[in-house]
């Protein structure tokens, strides 16, 4: 049986991915219904700095993750505690280290917050900036198949990237591109990444100069995919809830992109109708 006694609660760097520590990161984001993957966690080790705390049988029993984004911003997620140690004031301890990396390095420290986070968030002084709604779709067949194009210019897609958000995060884009279960989809006016996830397809980040680009992207990503879709779309978008209340999706769970301080990057909000995830922003 797995021990449950977290000796300090100490929060330290995770040395190194190796293959057991995957698995216990795994199933943290298993036992939390979470999404993630292990080239996730990988994109977080090398671009960043992945945080744990181990029980006293070497366990990881919570989990958090910095990225930084551009040169001003960094993206603080994967606030993870194993059940059997909740309500001690893991998560709490996790997130203020998080949040300590961040300022350590003269960054702004930016999230996505589900209900239950943005009120621990709160507690730090972040601010919503907007609100988002995670939509659900299960498993059905493809309506389309994949029409096949050309490898993207990353260039072109982070720059439109860039403005959306306010801050360049090539290396990011340049990760979940390359990723082999991805796959890009262009639009005169727009893009669209979908990868695969540990339950579903995500589809996001959506970027686009308008909305009905936005829905084409999106009807053309949905309908070529016969699993269970994610995607994660700005409440400010009527065509996109419109077409995705028409069409099979249900909402699950809302998030809302916070913010520390006044110094938060503004880019075109605008241009965002779905995110690459409250992991990666």
């Amino acid at each position: 049986m797995a021990s449950t006694e977290v000796e300090s609660g100490t929060v330290e760097p995770l040395a190194a991915l190796t293959d057991g520590a995957l698995a216990m990161l795994g199933q943290l984001v298993a036992q939390s219904g979470w999404n993630q993957t292990p080239q996730d966690w990988a994109l977080f080790a090398r671009l960043g700095s992945v945080f744990v705390v181990r029980d006293a049988g070497g366990r990881i029993v919570a989990s958090g993750a910095v990225l930084p984004m551009g040169e001003r911003a960094a993206w603080i997620s994967m606030i993870l505690v194993a059940p059997d140690v909740r309500g001690r004031g893991l998560g709490h301890r996790m997130f203020a280290h998080c949040l300590d990396a961040v300022q350590a390095a003269g960054r702004t420290a930016m999230l996505d917050a589900t209900p239950a986070g943005e009120a621990l968030y709160r507690q730090f002084d972040f601010e919503p900036l907007w609100r988002l709604t995670r939509w659900q779709r299960g498993a059905r067949p493809a309506l389309s198949a994949p029409v096949p194009e050309a490898a993207p210019s990353l260039d072109t897609l982070a720059a439109l990237d860039a403005e959306a958000l306010g801050f360049a995060r090539g290396p990011v884009l340049d990760h979940l591109v390359r990723r082999s279960d991805s796959r890009v989809l262009r639009h005169a006016d727009g893009f669209a990444i979908v990868r695969a996830g540990r339950v579903a397809h995500h589809i996001g980040p959506l970027l686009a100069t308008d909305e009905g680009a936005a829905a084409a992207l999106l009807t053309e990503a949905a309908g070529s995919l016969p699993g269970a879709l994610f995607v994660d779309v700005p409440d400010d978008r009527p065509l996109l809830r419109e077409w995705l209340t028409s069409t099979g999706f249900t909402p699950q769970r809302g998030f809302a992109r916070m913010a520390l301080g006044a110094d938060a990057p503004a880019g075109q909000h605008s241009f965002i109708h779905a995110i690459a995830g409250p992991e990666f922003g």
